[in-house]
């Protein structure tokens, strides 16, 4: 495996690209999102699975967004998401709602090669009313028995933070499986990590299931910190002092212009070693 830089993992996230990440307890990968802002991607399809953050603000504050498909952006505590509120409010992105099981159920679609998924639960909600890529039939299979039919997603990239990888390109999830369907689904996929260990996770039997092979991953960069400010589980908790500060500075756009130039431009890009 060779490590690559952090901009170098990130150099096939191209603009409009469809870009799967996972929601904040899995490992959301902070470090590679202010990379691409510092970019200048544009007009990506932002799949956020099935929910998102800061993450997902700062995306779409930066101007990165046209496209967002999720079941829900905010701040928990501290509130709505500032700058996903003006962006739908204004109609500056395109919003395509869903539920968290529509959208674990059209990744699963991918991950399996079909075309659609079926799913109940959405038949008479106003979030199926505006999804009119949703289709709803009569089940083959029994008399007045409707169903909905989800098309699958087929991210482009998927793109997530881990704890540590191997240096054979295994990666450690441990028990955030729903990393491993991104992966599964995606064309290609991109994780930063804490670090590298020189060793074979997959012949270690406590860390072989929480392992997601080498073969599903393209591109790996160390990240130390690379969740940060938010948390990665059962290695750090979320900084909520500097998300408090994010959640009162991006209420307004000079604001957020001002947090973007001090936490996201003025950070330094981090280079690979061995």
């Amino acid at each position: 495996m060779t490590l690559q830089t952090l901009d170098e993992a990130i150099a096939t996230i191209t603009d409009g690209c469809m870009l799967i990440v996972p929601r904040e307890v899995c490992g959301v990968p902070m470090a590679a999102t202010r990379a691409l802002i510092r970019r200048g991607v544009k007009s990506l399809h932002l799949v956020a699975l099935p929910t998102s953050s800061l993450q997902a603000d700062l995306l779409i504050g930066a101007g990165c967004v046209a496209t967002l498909e999720t079941s829900a952006v905010s701040l928990g505590e501290l509130g709505p998401a500032p700058r996903f509120t003006a962006a739908v409010l204004s109609g500056a992105i395109r919003m395509k709602d869903a539920t968290c099981p529509a959208l674990h159920a059209a990744l699963q679609a991918a991950e399996k090669g079909v075309p659609f998924m079926p799913l109940r639960g959405l038949i008479g909600s106003d979030v199926l009313k505006y999804r009119d890529d949703w289709k709803v039939i009569d089940s083959p299979f029994g008399e007045s028995d409707p169903i909905v039919l989800l098309p699958a997603i087929n991210p482009d990239v998927a793109l997530f933070h881990a704890p540590l990888a191997d240096e054979h390109g295994n990666v450690w999830i441990g028990r955030q499986r729903e990393l491993v369907t991104m992966a599964h689904a995606a064309k290609r996929t991109i994780v930063t990590v804490e670090t590298i260990e020189k060793r074979n996770l997959l012949d270690d039997p406590i860390y072989a299931a929480g392992t997601l092979p080498g073969f599903y991953v393209d591109a790996i960069a160390v990240a130390e910190n690379g969740a940060w400010p938010l948390p990665l589980p059962d290695r750090y908790r979320a900084d909520v002092e500097h998300l408090a500060m994010y959640a009162k500075m991006a209420t307004s756009e000079a604001g957020f212009g001002e947090y973007l130039a001090r936490h996201v431009y003025a950070e330094q890009p981090l280079s690979a070693s061995s």
